[in-house]
């Protein structure tokens, strides 16, 4: 307890019986370790408590450490610079150098208790990672508290094929107290600034957003401006840039798909995996390259003798919470030397000589497990273990501790000529291979197939694939950014949530 506290206790002059006895600033004090949702239970104990918890430093330090809120109401002119200011330049395109609208509440006559029960309470199932529900495209929201406001940043690859750059984002819609009990809400797509919108939680891990002016959406040049802008923000170039027709017709009817959300929209929680001291690299989310569908967001997870990676963002091929790659980690691929790396059938061969290994391998698990139900329905005599039991476990031995021993020793690596790569600049050095699977589908998701290929682990922030039947090269680099209320509860709830987005997508 702080020094102040003792101070007061040291000061009573006898044992107190009750805790309406203490100083009023002590149970101040002891209220303002309380969690928020309990309080209100705690003023229905008395008139005196009810007047103690009208005290807005107990709301401050709740808002604080429950939700990170660290500006102070009452002293928002920080460094010559005012916060209100801040917030308005940053979200709201229409304020000006030195002019501030009167688009933000006033602040010096509010409380932190509003701030707490009005928004930060109210809307605290709406905090962390989400997925919208924009048919095969998916994508990455990210709902947090930022001062006084409650935002939803989109997140947004960084433009094709700089897979190394940081994400970008841009604010869908905010909520914030204009009136000191009542949240407003407001839609921040479109470039107009903010304007009218609704906020619904329609049940649990699930949201969904509406605009009451989508007026506001709309440009002077039509719909022509509207994709220019929508291009340059996209994939940072205009259409003239874009010389691969197939890749053109891609974009425009993304555009023409997503558009016509305006941002009315339905999202559903998602989690960042849970890891294990036993994983390969940290799981997380990465960024990678999609040939003409540009750059995506996949999430990796680790699941015992399997990694897994789901699309967060996808295409009309393969679309959002499908899972495109899957890494056998029982079976290591050794790469040929530097010399032979060029030569594609020779990698090829390799990969086909593994899928044949792992394909016998089911084959005898799927043989072994009708045995053992027979074996279930007419007891027998315990039998010995047989040889092929003990040399796939010795398999799994061997493939376990390459996944989990110590760091092994680079060694150098090279793209087969013929197997293209939007990103030149892959690293030309790796740690270790895998073989695996990628998806690949047709136009609508037709025809999906689990296709050969090879996990290519560069370091712990980036890895490869190559897609062996594309002759393909996808290069995947971690998204380095610290994402609050996105933990997992557990794994089953993690395990749950990706049935979940994948059944959707399917």
């Amino acid at each position: 307890m702080p020094s102040i506290s003792i101070a007061f206790l040291r000061a009573w002059p006898g044992p107190a019986r009750s805790l309406l006895e203490l100083p009023p600033e002590l149970l101040v004090h002891i209220f303002g370790y309380l969690p928020g949702p309990d309080l209100p239970r705690l003023a229905q104990v008395c008139g005196a408590f009810r007047r103690l918890l009208r005290t807005d430093t107990i709301w401050r330090r709740r808002c604080r450490e429950e939700y990170g809120v660290c500006e102070n109401l009452r002293k928002l002119e920080i460094t010559g610079v005012s916060c209100r200011d801040v917030y308005a330049k940053r979200i709201n395109p229409r304020v000006k150098s030195g002019r501030f609208m009167k688009i933000l509440p006033d602040y010096e006559h509010m409380e932190y208790r509003d701030v707490y029960t009005c928004l930060l309470h109210r809307y605290r199932h709406i905090l962390g990672l989400w997925q919208p529900d924009i048919g095969p495209y998916g994508g990455l929201l990210n709902v947090v508290v930022d001062g006084f406001f409650i935002i939803g940043w989109m997140y947004l690859p960084p433009h094709d094929p700089h897979v190394d750059d940081p994400m970008r984002f841009k604010p869908l819609f905010r909520v914030h107290l204009m009136e000191r009990t009542s949240a407003t809400v407001e839609c921040m797509y479109g470039h107009k600034g903010p304007h009218s919108g609704n906020i619904q939680i329609v049940k649990k891990d699930e949201f969904s957003t509406k605009c009451n002016q989508t007026d506001h959406h709309r440009m002077s040049g039509g719909r022509q401006e509207e994709f220019r802008t929508w291009l340059r923000e996209e994939w940072g170039r205009t259409l003239e840039d874009i010389f691969h027709e197939h890749m053109q017709e891609l974009i425009l009817m993304k555009f023409i798909y997503t558009s016509q959300y305006d941002n009315c929209l339905t999202y559903r929680r998602i989690y960042l995996p849970p890891s294990s001291p036993d994983d390969l690299i940290k799981p997380g989310l990465f960024k990678g390259t999609y040939g003409s569908h540009g750059l995506e967001i996949i999430m990796l997870s680790f699941h015992g003798k399997k990694a897994k990676g789901t699309k967060i963002t996808g295409d009309p091929n393969i679309p959002a919470g499908q899972q495109t790659v899957e890494i056998d980690l029982l079976h290591p691929i050794q790469l040929p030397d530097i010399e032979n790396q060029h030569n594609f059938n020779e990698l090829s061969r390799i990969i086909l000589e593994v899928q044949e290994q792992v394909r016998r391998e089911q084959q005898q698990e799927e043989e072994e497990g009708a045995g053992c139900s027979r074996q279930s329905a007419t007891p027998q005599a315990e039998q010995p273990a047989q040889e092929g039991d003990a040399g796939a476990e010795e398999t799994a031995d061997r493939a376990g501790a390459a996944a989990q021993g110590s760091e092994p020793a680079s060694q150098p690596f090279v793209l087969p000529l013929g197997v293209i790569s939007r990103n030149k600049d892959y690293p030309r050095t790796c740690r270790m291979c895998f073989y695996g699977t990628g998806l690949i589908a047709g136009h609508g998701f037709t025809s999906p197939e689990r296709t050969p290929g090879a996990f290519v682990l560069f370091d712990d922030d980036r890895f490869g694939f190559i897609w062996l039947e594309l002759k393909s090269f996808s290069l995947y680099s971690r998204i380095k950014v610290a994402f609050q209320n996105a933990e997992a509860p557990s794994r089953e709830a993690f395990e749950e949530m990706l049935k979940n987005i994948q059944s959707l997508a399917t």
